[in-house]
């Protein structure tokens, strides 16, 4: 229980990495906040991602809330620390992890995609950030701050020069949040996740690329997004108090491994 009576903020919490992150939080005694962009369109009687992850987190005895918005818009920040301030008192720990990755070729990458990547990615961390640093200045009591990054941020990818730049920035944001905020004892950081089986790669995870990732990884495997939760919690809690402006790569090992 790391994270007992704590509120926590989860973008893109619905699905994936996000969502693995909410219920990890929740388990370690968490309150959530569960922000989401889209719902798919589902058959009658079915439950929403959202709601399903909602329920999932009520059944632990913890409290839910699911805050619908685009986080490139200021207004999904604001909406996110009032929904949390309303039904759990405050904010604690704030988890960007919202993100999209549209592969495409840089010679004809159209403008509108680049800035679609950077409102979400990029920008998106920065207004939640500065949301919940906000108002845990406001509160007195420190919080943790962590963004969701990204292996890519440390090596490039023919069909992601749109997306590394903002995987590499927000580690930046991190750094440098890191040193306006520990005054007020917030703590800054980031999680590089490896390979990770979720909905954005799962297109692009072909029985032959994954075959050669389980052969490169040390560890064997691809990553599932449960893989990436543990570093969150770790990072949220008093376990890493004198960790701030940090990075933890989770990725099997993949970067290390050149051969």
């Amino acid at each position: 229980m790391l994270l007992e009576n704590k509120v926590a903020i989860v973008t893109g919490g619905s699905r994936g990495i996000g969502r693995a992150i909410a219920l990890e939080c929740a388990r370690h005694g968490a309150n959530v906040v569960v922000n989401y962009a889209h719902d798919p369109a589902i058959a009658a009687g079915s439950k929403t991602p959202a709601q399903e992850v909602i329920d999932e987190i009520k059944a632990l005895g913890r409290g839910a809330v699911a805050v619908k918005g685009d986080v490139s818009d200021p207004a999904t920040a604001k909406a996110l620390v009032d929904a949390a301030v309303e039904h759990f008192g405050g904010v604690d720990i704030c988890v960007a992890n919202a993100g999209v990755c549209q592969f495409h070729a840089f010679l004809d990458m159209p403008p509108e995609l680049l800035r679609q990547t950077v409102g979400i990615n990029l920008e998106g961390t920065f207004f939640v950030a500065q949301a919940a640093a906000n108002r845990m200045k406001d509160q007195g009591r420190g919080g943790a701050i962590i963004a969701i990054s990204s292996i890519s941020k440390l090596v490039g990818g023919e069909f992601q020069t749109h997306y590394t730049p903002t995987k590499a920035g927000q580690h930046s944001l991190m750094q440098s949040a890191a040193i306006a905020l520990g005054r007020y004892g917030i703590r800054c950081n980031s999680v590089l996740p490896g390979t990770i089986v979720t909905d954005i790669n799962k297109d692009d995870l072909t029985p032959e690329k994954t075959a050669y990732f389980n052969q490169r990884i040390p560890l064997g495997r691809l990553g599932q997004p449960e893989d990436i939760a543990g570093s969150v919690v770790f990072l949220a809690s008093d376990m890493a108090r004198y960790i701030t402006g940090a990075e933890i790569l989770v990725d099997g090992g993949m970067f290390v491994n050149l051969q």
